[in-house]
């Protein structure tokens, strides 16, 4: 792997991200069985699915926004960085929505050759992993 420069970088492997959501996804599920209670969360026609999708798109978002990256990229490696390869902070509204259009399920599954969906392209952010993260906020 090149480092990285402020012209281009190699963005995060898609089996690594995959990983990362279900690891976020399952998180979600728990934190979500554990304030509602089992019995709600398995009730036939329930609103307990949209609870979790709701509470991982603020997770990832808030996490993204003070971390660089959800609970689950953290654990994987995996940091989300402004696109430019210029480290500065990025609009929480903007990561916000880009939650909101990886929940879409489509965005991410439409893609650049550098590896950036839709949901990238629209906050200006790429996930990269944790040593070009480290090397974006060295330079």
């Amino acid at each position: 792997m090149e480092p990285a420069t402020k012209d281009a970088f190699e963005t995060a492997s898609w089996g690594r991200r995959m990983l990362a959501l279900i690891v976020d996804w399952a998180v979600c599920t728990l934190v979500v069985v554990a304030i509602i209670g089992t019995e709600q969360y398995g009730e036939q026609g329930g609103t307990s699915g949209f609870i979790v999708l709701g509470a991982y798109v603020l997770e990832a978002a808030v996490f993204t926004w003070l971390l660089a990256g959800s609970f689950g990229k953290l654990v994987t490696g995996l940091r989300v960085v402004p696109a430019g390869g210029v480290w500065r902070p990025i609009n929480p509204v903007r990561l916000l929505a880009r939650q909101v259009l990886v929940a879409l399920v489509i965005p991410p599954l439409v893609f650049r050759p550098d590896g950036r969906g839709l949901h990238d392209m629209f906050a200006g952010t790429a996930t990269v992993t944790k040593a070009t993260y480290v090397s974006l906020i060295r330079s």
